[in-house]
């Protein structure tokens, strides 16, 4: 069976919509390398229809030689959660609708980790629905006070472990966290 993986980059206060301004602060190569092994342990994308159709033109021209993580966005298998996208050619791609069974079944489908980057209202209808199993957050060192969340106000508890953790010279902050067993309980 396989598991979902989220990478986001956020806030102190829980911003993740919009990340912009991730660029003020310099990118750390460990940021890379950490991004990179969520990458190469995963066999499937799942994106939202919003992230898929931003990421689709800028990933689909990039090769190795431009971005090491070229490869591994434009050819692994992208599933992309949406009830108006009408075609979807951004390399191997297919278009699901969400509904918690439908995740299931690409979990169940897929033997290895699912990776998710972006893709706010998916994670967040994933988070509600306990479906999301690993977290990879990228905290950085600045609270915005309003915008989008990683959490919705109204989601129910989910508990997570700590997995690792790592900070970085540029003051971001590298945590992994995966579902605790007591949360699918709860």
């Amino acid at each position: 069976m396989g598991r979902i993986a989220v990478h986001e980059f956020i806030t102190l206060d829980g911003i993740t919509g919009n990340p912009s301004w991730a660029s003020d602060y310099s990118f750390d190569p460990g940021m890379g390398e950490a991004i990179a092994a969520i990458m190469s342990s995963s066999k499937a994308i799942l994106l939202g229809r919003r992230t898929y159709e931003e990421f689709a033109p800028s990933w689909s021209t990039r090769t190795a030689e431009d971005d090491p993580g070229a490869p591994f966005m434009n050819d692994t298998p992208k599933y992309v959660v949406s009830a108006s996208l009408q075609a979807a050619d951004w390399g191997p791609s297919t278009i699901l609708p969400y509904a918690p069974d439908a995740i299931e079944k690409l979990k169940n489908q897929i033997d290895g980790t699912i990776y998710v980057s972006g893709s706010g209202t998916l994670v967040r209808a994933m988070l509600a629905d306990g479906l999301v199993d690993d977290l990879h957050l990228f905290v950085y060192p600045l609270a915005l006070g309003s915008g989008q969340r990683l959490f919705a106000d109204a989601a129910p508890p989910a508990k997570f472990a700590l997995a690792s953790s790592v900070a970085y010279d540029n003051g971001v902050v590298y945590l992994a966290y995966t579902r605790a067993e007591s949360a699918s309980a709860a």
